[in-house]
């Protein structure tokens, strides 16, 4: 406006010009007419300065966005061509579920594989079918029930909060906890014929020449029936590195705490641009589940031709 207060006429007035495409943001120092010249914020400078200065640009994203690796992922080194950091965490963050998931299900596998094989007591049929009911209700059911057992205000979350402080909800543990329920029944069923497939009358001329329960189990059960809990094992970890339903309603979806491949995946497809992100991922989770079948059934072929059923 003149200093003198008159009036502006039409040819004087400063109309901006129209703001480019968020995509086009990255491509130049402040868009035309968004800020004059001599009065650019300093945070327009240094979001400009860091985009330009990291060697990629991000097609205008805010910095607090979340960030996936697209086809620009090469700018950013070797390392990222392939997978990008939030990817490799996915992927680290799986294995260790996985392995935790199988660490906390095996025993307690074990022991109601050999109840179901060897016991006789009222109930065994209900046994049975809860051992196997994550195989047929939805995921999402598993998830809910354990939310309502182990929250922070549930029957056995609210006193391990309470008076131990811990919490499994919306935490690594928890989903480690809910990829264990949902892959016990692949273990104890592995388990289970395991234990059928060990001739009683190997115990029993054990138990006639003095050995006590104990030493037969360790000595003549164990082995005879080591291939079918590697074996399960085995694919309760890979089979826990595709677990989606019970981990997404039980621990969400944090990353770097509970978002795990398949979550890393749902994730990238509900991002624009995030379809390589996810086929990446996708192949990834491919070539580890036919790994995982491949290792379980390789040591189930190996244990057997070493116990002499070859």
């Amino acid at each position: 406006m003149p200093a003198s207060g008159g009036e502006v006429g039409p040819d004087r007035l400063a109309l901006p010009a129209p703001i480019a495409a968020p995509g086009a943001l990255a491509g130049m120092a402040r868009p035309p007419g968004l800020f004059p010249s001599a009065h650019v914020p300093g945070w327009w400078k240094r979001d400009t300065g860091r985009r330009h200065g990291a060697g990629g640009a991000r097609g205008g994203c805010p910095p607090s966005a979340p960030r996936y690796n697209g086809a620009g992922a090469g700018e950013r080194g070797a390392m990222t061509v392939w997978l990008g950091p939030e990817e490799w965490q996915a992927v680290q963050l799986s294995l260790a579920v996985s392995l935790r998931s199988v660490a906390v299900s095996l025993v307690p596998a074990v022991l109601v594989a050999w109840l179901l094989a060897r016991g006789r007591f009222p109930g065994r049929m209900l046994l049975d079918a809860l051992a196997h009911l994550p195989l047929v209700v939805p995921p999402v059911v598993v998830g809910w029930a354990l939310l309502m057992l182990f929250g922070v205000q549930g029957p056995i979350g609210g006193p391990l909060h309470d008076w131990f402080g811990l919490r499994l909800v919306f935490t690594t543990e928890g989903a480690a906890l809910a990829t264990a329920v949902m892959s016990f029944p692949l273990i104890v069923r592995a388990v289970r014929l395991g234990i059928e497939h060990v001739d009683p009358g190997l115990e029993a001329a054990a138990r006639t020449l003095g050995a006590r329960p104990v030493d037969r189990f360790v000595t003549i059960t164990l082995p005879l029936m080591s291939p079918g809990i590697l074996a399960g094992a085995v694919t309760a970890f890979a089979a826990g590195l595709g677990e989606f339903g019970a981990v997404i309603t039980f621990a969400s979806n944090i990353p770097g705490e509970t978002q795990t491949l398949p979550l890393a995946i749902y994730s990238a497809t509900q991002t624009p641009g995030g379809e390589a992100m996810a086929a990446r991922l996708a192949l990834i989770s491919f070539a580890l589940a036919i790994a995982g079948l491949l290792l379980a059934e390789l040591i189930a072929r190996r244990m057997h031709r070493l116990l002499g059923r070859a």
